[in-house]
């Protein structure tokens, strides 16, 4: 296989192909939670918003913040018709700003660098006992992903370091766990092309284009996905997510 060399449009490929493989997830959490009208959600890293707009659609009242500015304002997009909602460009904390009653829920479904001090930059904006939800990758044993994502690293010249953990992020912000949960989220795309703009829309092969060539990283990203092609020519990669909920003293 030969990479297409479509041109890519980052935050709109996410919004439109990779952010729904993460429903599963949202919704299990959502569900576990019973998350309904009146419940205040801060979405970190919110992304183009898919996940505020489905708390939304359960009556809460959401913020999001995010610092891709591409992203906040699909975003906004998604959230206008709602009314009442925010989604704020920055930093974690740029939302604490906002004229909002305190959280019920903080939820940081893509997890990133720093996941433990964004969280505890939050959360004197949450009610006592406000439920904060991190997610990350399960076991690389049952993600078909992980494959595929080994090859960012080594085209980036990274040494795969330990990222922070989620318990570790909870301990960091003096939060108490209170329960957690796997999900499964496989990866589905009608063909290898989507399935090159989804993945490289999620940021983590940033690094392996800035190091090598968009070309070079698509070809390689062709190459890891070869196993997970069917006959029919989509794509099938399963995987489970897993949460941590902790709750605010």
């Amino acid at each position: 296989m030969t990479p297409t060399l479509v041109p890519h449009h980052p935050a709109r490929d996410w919004a439109e192909i990779q952010e729904r493989m993460l429903v599963p997830l949202y919704e299990a959490v959502y569900d576990r939670l019973g998350l309904g009208p009146g419940t205040q959600v801060l979405g970190l890293g919110c992304g183009s918003g898919l996940a505020l707009l489905m708390a939304a659609a359960r009556g809460a009242q959401v913020t999001g913040v995010d610092g891709d500015h591409a992203r906040v304002e699909l975003a906004r997009e998604r959230l206008a018709q709602a009314g009442g909602h925010a989604v704020v460009e920055g930093d974690p904390a740029a939302a604490c700003g906002l004229s909002r009653p305190p959280f019920d829920v903080i939820t940081a479904f893509h997890p990133s660098d720093g996941l433990g001090a964004a969280v505890a930059a939050v959360t004197p904006s949450a009610q006592p006992g406000a439920a904060v939800v991190l997610a990350g990758w399960g076991p690389p044993e049952r993600c078909a992903t992980a494959s595929v994502l080994r090859v960012a690293a080594r085209l980036a010249g990274a040494r795969p370091g330990p990222r922070e953990g989620l318990e570790e992020a909870v301990a960091r912000s003096g939060l108490r766990p209170d329960g957690s949960g796997g999900v499964s989220c496989p990866f589905g795309y009608a063909d290898t092309d989507s399935a090159v703009r989804g993945l490289l829309s999620t940021g983590d092969f940033d690094a392996a284009i800035r190091a090598t060539e968009q070309a070079q990283v698509e070809k390689e990203i062709l190459e890891a996905l070869d196993p997970y092609v069917r006959v029919d020519g989509t794509v099938w990669m399963p995987n489970v997510f897993r949460y941590l909920i902790a709750r605010v003293p």
